[in-house]
């Protein structure tokens, strides 16, 4: 029984990264508008549409969480309050620079965010968590460190992109681990409600004329409803049933698919030295999986 439990957050996870391996095929269509434009509607768009469903059919829910917000002490409330608004703030980093890079630098460059991202989300594990590494795992950390840095030797300046995108999704992940007893949907609406507001006076300074082309909102509408919200969703729910790590882990699948993509579909082209480096870091994804699944087999 526990297994099948533990099923259904594996499968959200796998659910959502999945979807997220595929973000290129709505967002590169919008190649033609700024970055910010683009995060700005989308941001907006999801604020509205979730505080609708909230206040539609989860007004229960919302009292019950706001209840047990208030009566929790004050340390502890003060501790959700802030890792909320971290939340927002890393969503908001991670959003912008995802976009960025995918429309701006190259789909490769988002693969390898997402390829370094789990690993990073390993080690802030442990070292914020408490989660255990054993020594091939730690082995499959160093392994991929050093693919990492061979592909700063094919472009800098696109690792250091590549860093952000996934420095700021780990912390997202791991701060997610501890925000745990309240309603996902409705911790999610406040993290993109908080989002909304700090995008907000930036709106009439930094946006674009606009845009008036109805190609624009239907994919922002995609973007908004399936790559935001349903598949955010999917990924908090896996954190409240699975530790920060093995989501991190489940994670590859988004690389994995961006990178087939991007040489398929967008035809990009590789070095010699990249493709050395994809294939270590892949080395070390295997070595940590295969890690984790002996430890299963052994607890079994």
């Amino acid at each position: 029984m526990k297994n099948l439990n533990n099923f259904k957050y594996y499968l959200a996870a796998i659910v959502a990264f999945s979807i997220w391996g595929s973000f290129s095929l709505v967002l590169r269509p919008l190649q033609s508008y700024s970055s910010l434009d683009i995060l700005f509607y989308r941001v907006f768009s999801c604020a509205v549409l979730m505080s609708v469903v909230s206040m539609i059919w989860k007004r229960k829910k919302m009292k019950e969480n706001l209840e047990r917000f208030i009566g929790l002490p004050v340390k502890k409330r003060n501790k959700i309050l802030w890792l909320n608004i971290g939340a927002s703030i890393l969503l908001t980093i991670n959003w912008f620079s995802f976009i960025y890079v995918m429309n701006h630098i190259n789909v490769r460059a988002t693969s390898v965010a997402y390829l370094i991202c789990p690993v990073l989300t390993t080690v802030l594990a442990y070292l914020f968590l408490r989660e255990k590494l054993n020594s091939s795992q730690w082995f499959a950390v160093l392994l991929s460190f050093t693919g990492c840095i061979l592909l700063s030797y094919t472009s800098l300046i696109n690792m250091l992109y590549s860093a952000i995108v996934g420095l700021s999704y780990a912390c997202y992940l791991i701060s997610q681990n501890k925000n745990d007893g309240f309603d996902k949907f409705l911790t999610l609406n406040i993290h993109i409600v908080l989002s909304a507001i700090s995008l907000l006076p930036f709106y009439p300074f930094y946006s674009g004329p606009l845009p008036t082309q109805i190609q624009f909102y239907f994919y922002v509408e995609i973007i908004a409803i399936l790559y935001t919200i349903v598949a955010l969703f999917l990924n908090l729910y896996a954190l409240s049933g699975i530790s920060s790590s093995k989501v991190g882990m489940i994670l590859n699948l988004n690389p994995i698919i961006a990178f087939i993509l991007s040489i398929t579909l967008y035809h990009e082209s590789f070095s010699l030295i990249t493709i050395i480096a994809y294939s270590i870091i892949l080395m070390a994804v295997v070595i940590f999986n295969s890690s984790n699944l002996v430890q299963s087999s052994k607890s079994k």
